[in-house]
């Protein structure tokens, strides 16, 4: 067997073991997946805030956007 046949049946075998994962979403399961623990960013409002204060400090905001000095200063 060549390489490239061993890479295909690696990818075939990967992209089935994805597709066997996809399965419905019960209606009485949804209240589950819909509470706070189950988001990528339960608290995206403070991800948000800390962002804009990081991106403010180290001078990475572009625009009209206020900037620090790089040096962690206000």
């Amino acid at each position: 067997m060549s390489l490239s046949k061993i890479v295909l049946g690696i990818c075939l075998c990967l992209n089935l073991l994805c597709v066997v994962a996809c399965v419905p979403v019960q209606p009485w399961e949804r209240g589950n997946l819909a509470k706070p623990q189950m988001a990528l960013d339960p608290y995206p409002l403070q991800s948000a805030l800390r962002a804009h204060n990081y991106g403010s400090r180290e001078a990475a905001a572009g625009g009209n956007a206020a900037q620090g000095g790089g040096c962690g200063c206000y």
